[in-house]
């Protein structure tokens, strides 16, 4: 029934199972804003993505979601918007471990440490907001049915953005990100050209985390760019594939979603996974017959 998918202050109540008015709740302008925030973070996760698993930058893009979680849990606290919270935390995040490490192994180090500090303060910050539990839910899980048209002005602006840096420092950080030695004897700022990549992936974080949640972030960030990775090596394939596969587990996680009435990150993740086991098992297939 479309009662229950209503928001109430960022909680989504749902009962399992089929909706035969499934059609009419897509049309709901609550799903229109889920169906705009979700493409807008497929978009941004996909022109990203790519320099995030070749810069092997897995482990920082799920380190930044959890040092957002204090930021989000801390805005509460003072009454403010989440997503600034996210943002300040998760941008602040990336400067501190883009200016303590240099190396992968350095970066590595320096973003263990900072995530261990970050999830101490979160931790107190959810315990000093007794209203933050929906707040702490969503930050973990995602709640994209409850995207706000304020959070879409947001995130279009973080979209537009990155896709502006990107296209002023894609090619030296391209660069830097293959062959980081040489660039750097070519006279390539590869430290600080680290250092914009860290907060372009903040603000991507910030953005996926109030759609699939921390514990989920993957599923948009590093899954559907590494997918593309196993069919093309070409960059802007990998930026146009990775987008589009992004994209459609966002729209069919949504529409399923709505159809069993569930919260829809599950499908979105699962519509992911299933990608990218069908394209890794055919990439497999295909390697052995060419041997």
């Amino acid at each position: 029934m479309l009662h229950a998918f209503m928001i109430k202050p960022g909680l989504l109540v749902a009962n399992a199972g089929y909706q035969s008015n499934w059609v009419e709740v897509l049309s709901q302008p609550f799903m229109r804003n889920a169906f705009i925030a979700g493409s807008l973070v497929a978009i941004a996760s996909g022109m990203l993505g790519y320099f995030v698993v070749v810069r092997e930058g897995e482990f920082a893009a799920h380190a930044l979601g959890h040092i957002g979680f204090p930021g989000a849990t801390g805005a509460v606290l003072l009454g403010l918007s989440p997503t600034l919270g996210l943002a300040v935390f998760c941008v602040g995040g990336a400067l501190v471990i883009g200016a303590l490490g240099k190396r992968a192994s350095e970066r590595a180090t320096a973003t263990g440490t900072v995530l261990a500090f970050a999830t101490g303060l979160g931790i107190l910050f959810a315990s000093l907001a007794t209203e933050s539990s929906t707040t702490v839910t969503n930050v973990l899980f995602g709640n994209l049915l409850a995207v706000s048209t304020g959070q879409i002005k947001v995130f279009a602006l973080f979209t537009i953005a990155l896709a502006l840096v990107l296209a002023v420092i894609a090619r030296p950080l391209m660069f830097a990100s293959v062959n980081p030695d040489v660039a750097e004897a070519k006279g390539v700022a590869v430290k600080a050209l680290g250092i914009v990549f860290l907060v372009l992936m903040g603000l991507v974080v910030t953005m996926a985390v109030q759609v699939v949640g921390t514990l989920l972030l993957f599923a948009l960030v590093v899954t559907p760019p590494a997918t593309a990775l196993k069919l093309t090596a070409r960059p802007i394939r990998v930026v146009l594939l990775g987008t589009a596969i992004g994209l459609a587990a966002v729209i069919l996680g949504l529409i399923t979603a709505t159809i069993l009435n569930l919260p829809p990150s599950f499908f979105i993740v699962s519509y992911s996974f299933l990608t990218w086991l069908i394209v890794l098992g055919a990439t497999r297939e295909q390697h052995r017959s060419d041997h």
